[in-house]
């Protein structure tokens, strides 16, 4: 057994639904007893292409002692269930750079006589994207899209409305004064880059806080949060991340930090897409 990323699945706010079931090619989900269930820790990339289709949020990522992932047992379980899911779970390596796990499932491919679909269509280096990837990987360019006025060029600067320094989530300490009596803004990494008018609809009278949930280590976050709303008395919380199914680990962190602590604290979200727009 070693330590590794693998979904967690709460049982408790799983319904059944089975949304998760079709962006999990691996095949590590099934429902068992009207729940989602890992069946197998071999089966689970612990990448999380089926955390952003859970609609009651009930699924996480986790660092735990785990099997290790087995992509040639994994292979085995995609094959027999046709080219689609083949497609799928290619196309899901690729988009998180897996470059080994990608090299050894096509290997497994040469090996067993099957044909790789991502080759018949063209896309053995840029691929399209399926239904269980994970967009947050994705190479997108809409720049020919974008519109660049000289007279915009001419527009008066505006104006910061950062309020504090730090504004790293893993650098700004829980005692932190200006956390007091706060209106938070917390916000994916991303989503100031993305959203344009990012300071005066979304930071502008809030204190700020930012990291990555798909990359940083969401126990230490939680830990944080769980402290941050324990000491201080906040007024209200937005998260704003944006719309990639990695992108939504902070939800249930937060949640889950503002139910221990006891208080009524307000909570909404900001989604925006990835081509800047508020969509939520």
């Amino acid at each position: 057994m070693e330590m590794r990323k693998i979904i967690n699945i709460n049982e408790d706010k799983c319904n059944g639904c089975g949304d998760c079931i079709p962006n999990c090619p691996e095949g590590a989900i099934q429902i068992i007893d009207k729940k989602a269930r890992l069946i197998s820790d071999l089966f689970c990339d612990g990448l999380g292409a089926c955390i952003g289709h859970c609609p009651q949020a009930a699924i996480t990522i986790e660092e735990r002692q785990a099997q290790e992932y087995d992509e040639k047992k994994v292979m085995e379980n995609i094959v027999k269930q046709g080219n689609n899911v083949i497609r799928a779970h290619l196309g899901h390596l690729k988009e998180h750079n897996q470059a080994e796990l990608f090299s050894q499932a096509i290997d497994f491919l040469k090996e067993k006589g099957i044909e790789n679909p991502l080759k018949e269509e063209g896309h053995t280096d840029q691929h399209k994207h399926t239904a269980s990837g994970c967009p947050g990987a994705k190479i997108i360019d809409f720049s020919a899209g974008k519109k660049h006025s000289e007279e915009n060029r001419h527009l008066e600067t505006r104006e910061s409305q950062l309020t504090q320094w730090p504004i790293q989530i893993m650098l700004v300490p829980p005692f932190a004064p200006f956390l007091n009596n706060a209106d938070l803004l917390v916000a994916a990494d991303c989503v100031g880059f993305a959203y344009a008018d990012f300071h005066e609809a979304l930071l502008k009278g809030k204190r700020l806080l930012v990291g990555c949930p798909k990359f940083d280590n969401l126990e230490v976050y939680q830990e944080k949060f769980n402290q941050i709303f324990k000491i201080n008395d906040i007024k209200s919380v937005t998260y704003a991340h944006m719309e990639v199914p990695c992108c939504f680990g902070l939800v249930n962190v937060i949640n889950k930090a503002i139910a221990l602590s006891g208080k009524s604290i307000p909570f909404k979200e900001a989604v925006i897409s990835i081509k800047g727009e508020i969509v939520k």
